[in-house]
Protein backbone atom coordinates (compact mmCIF):
# COMPACT_ATOMS: atom_id res chain seq x y z
CA UNK A 1 0.00 0.00 0.00
CA UNK A 2 1.46 3.36 -1.07
CA UNK A 3 0.14 6.39 0.82
CA UNK A 4 0.67 9.28 -1.59
CA UNK A 5 -1.81 11.60 0.13
CA UNK A 6 0.29 14.26 1.85
CA UNK A 7 -2.72 15.33 3.97
CA UNK A 8 -3.78 11.93 5.32
CA UNK A 9 -2.30 11.21 8.74
CA UNK A 10 -4.50 8.27 9.72
CA UNK A 11 -4.16 5.54 7.09
CA UNK A 12 -1.66 3.56 9.15
CA UNK A 13 -4.09 3.42 12.09
CA UNK A 14 -6.88 2.09 9.89
CA UNK A 15 -4.49 -0.67 8.84
CA UNK A 16 -3.49 -1.37 12.45
CA UNK A 17 0.13 -0.34 11.90
CA UNK A 18 2.70 1.96 13.47
CA UNK A 19 3.47 5.21 11.65
CA UNK A 20 6.58 4.70 9.50
CA UNK A 21 9.04 7.35 8.43
CA UNK A 22 8.28 8.67 4.95
CA UNK A 23 10.22 7.95 1.79
CA UNK A 24 10.89 11.68 1.44
CA UNK A 25 12.38 11.81 4.94
CA UNK A 26 14.58 8.85 4.00
CA UNK A 27 16.04 10.97 1.19
CA UNK A 28 16.71 14.01 3.36
CA UNK A 29 13.33 15.70 3.57
CA UNK A 30 11.37 18.12 1.46
CA UNK A 31 13.96 20.93 1.32
CA UNK A 32 16.67 18.54 0.17
CA UNK A 33 14.31 17.08 -2.44
CA UNK A 34 13.37 20.54 -3.72
CA UNK A 35 17.03 21.48 -4.01
CA UNK A 36 17.82 18.37 -6.01
CA UNK A 37 14.86 18.96 -8.29
CA UNK A 38 15.91 22.57 -8.85
CA UNK A 39 19.51 21.63 -9.64
CA UNK A 40 18.31 18.87 -11.93
CA UNK A 41 16.17 21.26 -13.98
CA UNK A 42 18.58 24.23 -14.08
CA UNK A 43 22.01 22.60 -13.99
CA UNK A 44 21.29 19.16 -15.40
CA UNK A 45 22.41 17.47 -12.18
CA UNK A 46 21.58 13.77 -12.11
CA UNK A 47 19.20 12.82 -9.32
CA UNK A 48 19.98 9.18 -8.70
CA UNK A 49 16.89 8.47 -6.60
CA UNK A 50 14.72 9.48 -9.57
CA UNK A 51 16.42 6.83 -11.70
CA UNK A 52 16.69 4.16 -9.01
CA UNK A 53 14.96 0.87 -9.77
CA UNK A 54 12.81 -0.43 -6.94
CA UNK A 55 11.30 -3.69 -5.80
CA UNK A 56 9.03 -4.05 -2.80
CA UNK A 57 11.84 -5.87 -1.00
CA UNK A 58 14.30 -3.01 -1.64
CA UNK A 59 12.18 -0.31 0.00
CA UNK A 60 14.01 0.95 3.13
CA UNK A 61 12.64 -0.82 6.19
CA UNK A 62 12.42 2.40 8.22
CA UNK A 63 10.08 3.84 5.58
CA UNK A 64 7.58 1.00 5.81
CA UNK A 65 5.25 -0.65 8.29
CA UNK A 66 4.23 -4.29 7.88
CA UNK A 67 1.31 -6.34 9.18
CA UNK A 68 -0.33 -9.55 7.97
CA UNK A 69 1.53 -9.51 4.67
CA UNK A 70 0.62 -5.90 3.93
CA UNK A 71 3.40 -3.33 3.63
CA UNK A 72 2.63 0.39 3.99
CA UNK A 73 4.85 3.06 2.45
CA UNK A 74 4.15 6.78 2.92
CA UNK A 75 5.66 9.14 0.33
CA UNK A 76 5.63 12.36 2.37
CA UNK A 77 3.51 14.68 4.50
CA UNK A 78 2.91 18.40 4.94
CA UNK A 79 4.14 19.36 8.43
CA UNK A 80 4.58 23.13 8.76
CA UNK A 81 2.95 26.43 7.87
CA UNK A 82 4.47 28.02 4.78
CA UNK A 83 6.62 25.05 3.85
CA UNK A 84 5.42 25.21 0.26
CA UNK A 85 3.37 23.04 -2.03
CA UNK A 86 3.32 19.26 -2.30
CA UNK A 87 4.96 19.20 -5.76
CA UNK A 88 8.14 17.43 -4.55
CA UNK A 89 5.99 14.68 -3.05
CA UNK A 90 4.08 14.35 -6.30
CA UNK A 91 7.33 14.10 -8.24
CA UNK A 92 8.69 11.47 -5.85
CA UNK A 93 5.43 9.49 -6.05
CA UNK A 94 5.53 9.40 -9.83
CA UNK A 95 9.20 8.51 -10.10
CA UNK A 96 8.92 5.83 -7.43
CA UNK A 97 5.90 4.20 -9.07
CA UNK A 98 7.41 4.50 -12.55
CA UNK A 99 10.52 2.66 -11.36
CA UNK A 100 8.82 0.04 -9.16
CA UNK A 101 8.97 -3.54 -10.41
CA UNK A 102 6.12 -5.64 -9.01
CA UNK A 103 6.48 -9.40 -8.63
CA UNK A 104 4.01 -11.94 -9.96
CA UNK A 105 2.34 -12.48 -6.58
CA UNK A 106 2.58 -8.86 -5.47
CA UNK A 107 0.03 -6.06 -5.75
CA UNK A 108 0.39 -2.33 -5.18
CA UNK A 109 -2.56 -0.14 -4.20
CA UNK A 110 -1.93 3.61 -4.24
CA UNK A 111 -4.03 5.85 -2.01
CA UNK A 112 -4.05 9.29 -3.62
CA UNK A 113 -5.46 12.56 -2.37
CA UNK A 114 -9.12 13.27 -3.09
CA UNK A 115 -9.85 15.01 -6.38
CA UNK A 116 -7.97 14.81 -9.67
CA UNK A 117 -4.68 16.60 -9.00
CA UNK A 118 -2.85 13.28 -9.12
CA UNK A 119 -3.98 12.84 -12.72
CA UNK A 120 -2.27 16.13 -13.53
CA UNK A 121 0.89 14.78 -11.90
CA UNK A 122 0.74 11.65 -14.04
CA UNK A 123 0.63 9.27 -11.08
CA UNK A 124 -1.63 6.84 -12.98
CA UNK A 125 0.76 6.42 -15.92
CA UNK A 126 1.90 2.94 -14.93
CA UNK A 127 -1.21 1.64 -13.18
CA UNK A 128 -3.28 -1.35 -14.29
CA UNK A 129 -6.62 0.11 -13.20
CA UNK A 130 -8.15 3.13 -11.48
CA UNK A 131 -10.52 2.88 -8.51
CA UNK A 132 -12.49 6.06 -7.85
CA UNK A 133 -14.32 6.30 -4.52
CA UNK A 134 -17.53 8.31 -4.86
CA UNK A 135 -19.53 9.81 -2.01
CA UNK A 136 -23.27 10.45 -2.49
CA UNK A 137 -22.94 14.11 -3.50
CA UNK A 138 -23.41 16.14 -6.66
CA UNK A 139 -19.78 17.27 -6.59
CA UNK A 140 -18.55 13.68 -6.43
CA UNK A 141 -20.76 12.54 -9.28
CA UNK A 142 -19.74 15.52 -11.40
CA UNK A 143 -16.09 14.70 -10.75
CA UNK A 144 -16.73 11.12 -11.88
CA UNK A 145 -17.42 12.44 -15.39
CA UNK A 146 -14.02 14.12 -15.55
CA UNK A 147 -12.31 11.01 -14.16
CA UNK A 148 -14.04 8.94 -16.83
CA UNK A 149 -12.82 11.31 -19.56
CA UNK A 150 -9.24 11.18 -18.30
CA UNK A 151 -9.19 7.40 -17.83
CA UNK A 152 -10.42 6.90 -21.39
CA UNK A 153 -7.77 9.27 -22.75
CA UNK A 154 -4.97 7.33 -21.04
CA UNK A 155 -6.61 3.98 -21.82
CA UNK A 156 -6.89 2.76 -18.23
CA UNK A 157 -9.75 0.61 -16.88
CA UNK A 158 -11.88 2.60 -14.44
CA UNK A 159 -14.07 1.29 -11.64
CA UNK A 160 -16.21 3.16 -9.14
CA UNK A 161 -16.66 2.36 -5.46
CA UNK A 162 -19.84 3.87 -4.02
CA UNK A 163 -19.12 5.04 -0.50
CA UNK A 164 -21.46 5.61 2.49
CA UNK A 165 -24.58 4.45 0.67
CA UNK A 166 -27.87 2.82 1.52
CA UNK A 167 -30.20 1.35 -1.09
CA UNK A 168 -31.82 4.72 -1.84
CA UNK A 169 -28.50 6.52 -2.29
CA UNK A 170 -27.11 3.66 -4.34
CA UNK A 171 -30.10 3.69 -6.70
CA UNK A 172 -29.84 7.46 -7.15
CA UNK A 173 -26.12 7.28 -7.92
CA UNK A 174 -26.57 4.43 -10.40
CA UNK A 175 -28.90 6.64 -12.43
CA UNK A 176 -25.94 8.93 -13.07
CA UNK A 177 -23.16 6.34 -13.52
CA UNK A 178 -22.22 3.62 -15.98
CA UNK A 179 -23.35 0.56 -14.00
CA UNK A 180 -20.70 -1.61 -15.67
CA UNK A 181 -18.02 0.46 -13.96
CA UNK A 182 -19.44 0.11 -10.43
CA UNK A 183 -17.28 -2.44 -8.65
CA UNK A 184 -18.65 -2.21 -5.11
CA UNK A 185 -20.97 -0.31 -2.79
CA UNK A 186 -19.83 0.33 0.77
CA UNK A 187 -22.63 0.99 3.28
CA UNK A 188 -22.57 3.64 5.98
CA UNK A 189 -22.38 1.63 9.20
CA UNK A 190 -21.83 2.36 12.87
CA UNK A 191 -18.74 0.13 12.90
CA UNK A 192 -17.08 2.14 10.12
CA UNK A 193 -18.10 5.44 11.74
CA UNK A 194 -16.76 4.48 15.17
CA UNK A 195 -13.46 3.11 13.85
CA UNK A 196 -12.97 6.11 11.59
CA UNK A 197 -13.68 8.62 14.35
CA UNK A 198 -11.46 6.85 16.89
CA UNK A 199 -8.64 6.14 14.44
CA UNK A 200 -8.91 2.41 15.07
CA UNK A 201 -8.06 -0.53 12.87
CA UNK A 202 -10.68 -1.64 10.37
CA UNK A 203 -10.51 -5.25 11.51
CA UNK A 204 -14.12 -6.17 10.74
CA UNK A 205 -15.89 -7.34 7.61
CA UNK A 206 -17.68 -4.76 5.47
CA UNK A 207 -20.28 -5.46 2.82
CA UNK A 208 -18.90 -4.80 -0.65
CA UNK A 209 -15.22 -5.20 0.20
CA UNK A 210 -15.13 -8.87 -0.80
CA UNK A 211 -16.47 -8.03 -4.26
CA UNK A 212 -13.80 -5.37 -4.59
CA UNK A 213 -11.09 -7.81 -3.52
CA UNK A 214 -12.32 -10.34 -6.08
CA UNK A 215 -12.04 -7.70 -8.79
CA UNK A 216 -8.48 -6.81 -7.82
CA UNK A 217 -7.26 -10.39 -7.52
CA UNK A 218 -9.29 -11.95 -10.33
Amino acid sequence: MVDSDESNYGLHRQLGMELPSTLMDHFGGKKEMMGKMRRSSTEGEQVSLFDQKWTIASIPSEATAVKDGIRLLAIGKIHDFGEGCACPMGALSKKFLDNLAVGEKEMVIVDTEAGIEHFGRGIEAGCDAILAVLDPSYESLLLSKKITEISEKINKPLYFVLNRVDEERKASMLEFLDKERVAAAIPETKAIFRAGLAGEEFDFSVEGVEALADLLTG
